[in-house]
Parts: structure tokens; C-alpha cells; sequence
């Protein structure tokens, strides 16, 4: 597995939060949102289509801005504004998210995959 540094995933994050929610570049999103993208909100569907298709449903205002960015290892939490969603008061999050290489069933300890009853092709 790569590995990288707090700040290069710190800068990964911010990356993608600026394409899908600012930018609204759907495709170049896809690459940081795997198509096996678990979403653990209840307020969000589920997979990177839900959270894809919330983000269609917002007016073309929406902006997230962020305020703090700590990383550890492979973890980051971003805490930030998403305002113009169309309501009265903006949303502010912490989102933590985990950057990780998949693992191929060769490098799996356990015999099985990260996501489903599959590996990757």
C-alpha cells in the first residue's frame, strides 16, 4: 500500500470537497468517491450516487467553505460551512473521512474484500 502523509490527504480532502461541492464536476469527483463509497449519514442515501444525487438536488449556490482540517494516519476531519443550500441557516459538518488504498485478495489477511463479497476486477 502507498502511503502518504497526513498533509498530502489534509490536501486530498480539501481537493475533492472542492470538485463535488463547489465545482460540481461529477466525473472528476468519481475518482475521489470510489463507486463502492459507503455513506454512513442518515440523512444521505446510500453510495456515492446518493450522496451524488443530493448534491444535484441543491440550488447551484451551494459552497462548502472549510474552517479546520486536522489529519492522523489515514484519517481527516474537516469541519466546514456548506451555505446557499436553499435553507435559512447553512449547514456546518465535521466529516471524517478515511483515505486508503484498497486492498487486492492477495493482500488481504483476511481472505476478504474491503466493500461487498467481491474484490475489485
Amino acid at each position: 500500500m502507498s502511503k502518504t502523509t497526513p498533509e498530502q490527504n489534509k490536501a486530498l480532502v480539501l481537493e475533492a470537497f472542492d470538485t463535488l461541492f463547489n465545482r460540481r464536476d461529477y466525473a472528476a469527483a468519481e475518482r475521489f468517491w470510489s463507486d463502492r463509497y459507503i455513506q454512513h449519514s442518515a440523512h444521505i442515501a446510500p453510495s456515492r450516487d446518493g450522496l451524488f444525487k443530493l448534491i444535484r438536488s441543491l440550488p447551484n449556490t451551494l459552497r462548502y467553505e472549510n474552517q479546520l482540517i486536522v489529519a492522523e494516519g489515514d484519517y481527516v476531519i474537516a469541519h466546514g460551512r456548506f451555505s446557499g443550500t436553499g435553507r435559512a441557516a447553512a449547514w456546518v459538518a465535521a466529516d471524517i473521512v478515511r483515505i486508503q488504498d484498497e486492498a487486492t485478495k492477495a493482500q488481504s489477511l483476511s481472505g476478504l474484500p474491503m466493500f461487498g463479497d467481491r474484490f475489485p476486477a
